[in-house]
């Protein structure tokens, strides 16, 4: 085989939106993956890759519990 077909990685699917990096103190960005009830968007709608999707609901979820993202909108409470 060819060393450098080996040696080769995946490609990784970038988040869509240009978001470069996922960090729970922008909630500006992260609510762009958060539905109108508060619910994360599923990876097959955002379009974002299973890693990058683990890192968007792990974002969410630290920005919820220091109160950057509400839990639910206030329109739903």
């Amino acid at each position: 085989m060819n060393q450098s077909r080996m040696t080769r990685g995946r490609k990784q699917k970038r988040i869509p939106g240009r978001i470069k990096n996922i960090d729970y103190k922008d909630p500006k960005a992260l609510r762009r993956f958060v539905t109108e009830r508060g619910k994360i968007v599923p990876s097959r709608i955002s379009g974002a890759s299973a890693l990058c999707q683990r890192r968007l609901a792990k974002a969410v979820k630290r920005a919820r519990a220091i109160g950057l993202l509400p839990f639910i909108e206030e329109t739903y409470k």
